[in-house]
């Protein structure tokens, strides 16, 4: 049976929601991102566009409507018109623009829009923008981090949707009406500063204030550390900073730096304001430095050895505190630095940091543990947040809040707390450019600080639990709520889960990418601590479920990249068929493919697998679209050759009558059809670059609608093969246009 075609599969407004997609970058307050940390989100905006243009006909569909291709153009305009207006942060929650997309939607439907799936949730863009947009969500991850974060945002917060606080200040308010999850934003801020207060009746003595130049006491922001090992001259043997900067504020007419004074075997450190910050000791990539008494170099192995011994130390070298409307940056004393000196907590979080060597490099440096990665104090500070997380539950309950409402604050809760531990290792660095605190995962990995900056969660600055609270408050107040909750669960993409008659829109994990279940690790062993009673099945094992997670990391098989290929092949092969056995029919499955710039056509390992999966499950791929994610740093990246950072695939059940062809029957009809896919998308005025990696759907689309595209000897044409007839054949196209002009 023939469907009708979608929006998506014929043209799309790219230039108008790659412009969206990359903003989203500089908008935090507010945004889903801001709510916990996860890597490689996709913007709202393209999710939002990617759901809406598969559900919505394109007028091509409906002939009784517009039998003109005028008509049909015009249609397609006023459609491009809505999709442009939706795709723009702004209108997350505008009202009239989304029941006008919502209107869209249900007429393409028959008043029937389909529940969507998103198999790989991750970070939960995908199902939060099904929900905004009307639709029923299902979120299914392998990784519990994932998981909470999804029941924190399609979840929870329909289910308290209109409900006032029940805290007494927000009750008191003028206004007492509260739309969506504001009345549950509010209490999250209401108990964090809760929270706050008893943290700091507890703790508050390990973070005192600093003693300015002016004569006054200064709330602290940072304590600015810095590795020391001994240097390995015997005939020097001073105290060695391991500082890769002695920067302090770059800022025009605030600048200040360290200056390092030897004196005898050890060094002190002293703050000065203006240029000249000498040179760092630092020498190389990785742990290579020299001694500023001697000049004699280390090898990196030495720094290992002494690091990994227990022999490296820690050293004050300034402090940054809060002035007026700016930062004052103070040389170290003797009572700052004895504040730190805090008894080590035992056997709290010794769980092993994954033998990730892509991702995680502190082990190789002792921090092999995860308590490791924090000072003594750090380790304090945050106990107690958690056990007064646990307080704050009991407190929701005695203020008159049922106990679902009070597990549902102590989540999000959980979640601040978490976006503090991210600003309160000792892998956190300052940024001397932007003077603020540098989070660990500033990157996606967990790297080495040699020198490193400890925040005071109790300042009202960088770093500070006050300012992560209200990222977490703010978002959940901007969530939208809808008529119906969507759900979250942990489910193995490769298992059968039982759904049927679903759209599917999914992110599935990219095939040598960084493993996610190793880096999230960071996060669980926290959320475990704090949120374990509520949710047992879902923190039931010690760290992150890794064996099945699908990605192609040699170092789990042994190094063996055969194997870890396999597995990833094998296993997506599994999930897309799968995924076929849940699709309905008339609409289109879309899938992410993060794109790199260094890939072409057939030459990814990556690629390749992901369409020959895809294919092998009885899709026909019948749409790539190049989205881009990532802000340019030039005016003209946007419309030249700047490489999207996503594609998305769009993709039909194949037929069951579908029969093989030969490969000259293939290269004869990818001529006829691709010289009209080309014109049709070059008269959307997409951008040059754009259209190489956009004209492999309508190619692929002619490969895959068969059963099997055969050689002349019968073997089956492979995917890279009919990559490579793809591209030569558009070139040839251009080179044909060339000629005739």
């Amino acid at each position: 049976m023939d469907y009708k075609k979608k929006l998506i599969e014929v043209a799309l407004p790219l230039k108008a929601i790659n412009a969206e997609s990359a903003r989203e970058k500089t908008i935090r307050h507010g945004h889903p991102s801001t709510l916990h940390l996860w890597w490689s989100r996709k913007p709202t905006a393209t999710a939002r566009a990617v759901i809406f243009a598969s559900l919505v006909d394109d007028p091509s569909s409906n002939p009784e409507d517009f039998p003109t291709e005028e008509s049909q153009i015009k249609e397609r305009s006023r459609l491009f018109g809505i999709l442009e207006k939706l795709v723009k942060w702004e209108s997350s929650n505008d009202p009239n623009i989304l029941a006008e997309a919502k209107y869209e939607i249900m007429k393409s439907t028959g008043n029937n829009p389909p529940a969507l799936l998103d198999p790989f949730a991750g970070g939960g863009t995908i199902p939060l923008e099904a929900q905004r947009l009307g639709l029923k969500a299902h979120a299914f991850d392998l990784n519990p981090v994932a998981v909470m974060i999804n029941k924190a945002m399609i979840e929870i917060p329909p289910k308290f949707a209109g409900q006032p606080p029940i805290n007494g200040n927000s009750q008191r308010r003028m206004d007492n009406t509260w739309l969506g999850a504001q009345g549950l934003a509010e209490d999250v801020r209401y108990y964090g500063e809760w929270m706050k207060e008893q943290a700091f009746q507890r703790v508050g003595h390990l973070y005192p204030d600093a003693l300015g130049e002016d004569g006054k006491s200064h709330t602290v922001i940072a304590w600015l550390w810095t590795w020391t090992v001994t240097c390995p001259n015997p005939m020097c043997g001073c105290e060695m900073p391991l500082a890769t900067t002695f920067e302090l504020s770059k800022k025009k007419g605030k600048e200040a730096f360290i200056q390092p004074i030897i004196e005898g075997k050890t060094i002190r450190y002293e703050v000065k304001y203006g240029t000249g910050a000498p040179e760092p000791p630092k020498t190389a990539r990785g742990a290579k430095f020299k001694c500023i008494c001697c000049g004699e170099s280390t090898t990196s192995a030495y720094i290992k050895s002494e690091t990994s011994s227990g022999r490296a130390s820690t050293q004050l070298m300034a402090i940054v505190a809060e002035g007026d409307k700016t930062r004052i940056y103070l040389s170290p004393t003797s009572s700052q630095s004895n504040a730190a000196k805090v008894a080590r907590l035992e056997d709290f979080l010794t769980q092993d940091l994954a033998n990730d060597p892509r991702s995680i490099w502190c082990p190789a440096y002792g921090l092999d543990t995860f308590n490791k990665l924090f000072t003594n104090r750090q380790l304090v500070v945050l106990e107690a947040f958690g056990d007064i997380l646990r307080d704050a539950q009991n407190q929701v309950i005695l203020d008159g809040g049922t106990l679902d409402y009070a597990q549902a604050i102590l989540t999000h809760l959980a979640f601040a707390v978490d976006k503090l531990i991210d600003y309160s290792t000792s892998v956190c660095s300052w940024h001397s450019s932007r003077d603020v605190i540098r989070n660990t995962f500033s990157r996606q990995g967990i790297s080495m600080a040699w020198d490193f900056a400890e925040a005071n969660p109790f300042s009202n600055s960088s770093g500070c639990f006050g300012n992560m609270l209200d990222w977490v408050a703010k978002c959940i107040a901007n969530l939208p709520t809808g008529t119906c909750a969507g759900s979250a669960s942990q489910r193995d993409a490769q298992t059968d889960n039982g759904l049927r008659d679903l759209m599917i829109s999914t992110d599935p994990p990219y095939y040598d990418n960084i493993s996610y279940a190793d880096l999230s690790d960071f996060f669980y062993v926290w959320l475990r601590e704090s949120l374990k009673d509520i949710y047992p099945d879902l923190f039931q094992t010690t760290l992150v479920p890794k064996a099945e997670e699908l990605v192609a990391t040699p170092y789990r098989w042994g190094g063996s990249k055969e194997k870890a290929f396999t597995f990833f092949e094998d296993g997506m092969s599994q999930v897309f068929r799968q995924i076929n056995a849940y699709a309905r029919n008339d609409v289109p499955v879309t899938v992410y493919y993060a794109y790199k710039q260094k890939e072409k056509n057939g030459e990814s390992s990556g690629w390749e697998t992901m369409l020959s999966a895809i294919v092998q499950a009885d899709f026909s791929i019948t749409g790539t679209w190049p989205i881009r994610t990532e802000l340019t740093t030039r005016m003209t990246g946007m419309d030249t050759n700047a490489l999207a950072s996503s594609i998305v695939l769009v993709c039909r059940k194949r037929s069951s009558a579908a029969s093989p062809c030969t490969r000259r029957d293939f290269v004869n009809l990818l001529k006829k059809e691709l010289k009209s896919a080309l014109q049709k998308l070059q008269a959307t005025n997409i951008a040059p670059v754009d259209l190489a990696q956009s004209i492999i759907g309508p190619g692929m689309s002619v490969y895959s609608r068969f059963s099997q595209v055969l050689e002349p000897d019968g073997s089956p044409l492979s995917v890279r093969s009919a990559l490579e007839i793809i591209s030569q054949e558009y070139y040839l196209y251009f080179s044909e246009q060339n000629e005739e002009l």
